[in-house]
């Protein structure tokens, strides 16, 4: 992925646009979280409910400090000991954080990306971004940039052509205070306590 590219899909972020990437096991939709009106077009893309709440990826933890409520040291090493990772967290969210993001719930989900392009786009937009499966609600998630145009022939702003990683299946989300399974995917990376 060149630089040019990475930075065609950041303009069109900040200008509001909807671009799709790889992530570590199926392309990605992505928007700037702070726009409610990307935030929107994305879920009317995705037949998806607001009421749902949506991911959040960065390249490093200090992208996700306006959106997590703040960690206790033991929170942080345990994150620390699975990112960047394909393991999303559901956080505390701060009180100011938009309902568009975070749905019904008090939390948010988070992750450090561990694919390389994926937080490439997070560190050339200078933020995290919405990050959520390259499908229609109901349909299986799109493993690659033509898949996603089948899906999507129109409302995308940027494709950037590279592949998935190497997992299996979208990641795992787990509430870090409860250690609760929120969606199955990889096995817990945390030691029981």
């Amino acid at each position: 992925m060149n630089r040019w590219q990475l930075k065609q899909a950041a303009r069109a972020i900040h200008g509001g646009g909807i671009v799709a990437y790889p992530t570590e096991a199926v392309f990605g939709l992505g928007c700037d979280p702070l726009n409610p009106e990307a935030v929107h077009k994305l879920l009317a893309l995705k037949q998806r409910p607001v009421d749902k709440g949506l991911i959040l990826i960065a390249s490093d933890i200090r992208q996700l400090a306006p959106f997590i409520a703040p960690l206790s040291f033991k929170a942080e090493a345990q994150l620390a000991a699975t990112w960047p990772g394909p393991h999303t967290w559901l956080l505390p969210a701060r009180s100011d954080t938009p309902r568009w993001l975070r749905g019904r719930h008090n939390s948010i989900a988070v992750r450090v990306t561990a694919h390389p392009v994926a937080a490439a786009l997070c560190r050339a937009a200078g933020q995290p971004l919405v990050s959520t499966s390259a499908n229609p609600s109901g349909r299986p998630p799109a493993r690659n940039a033509f898949q996603t145009r089948r899906y999507f022939p129109s409302g995308l702003d940027n494709i950037l052509h590279a592949a998935v990683g190497a997992e299996p299946s979208p990641t795992t989300i787990r509430d870090l205070s409860t250690k609760k399974l929120i969606r199955p995917g990889l096995p817990n990376p945390l030691p029981r306590s």
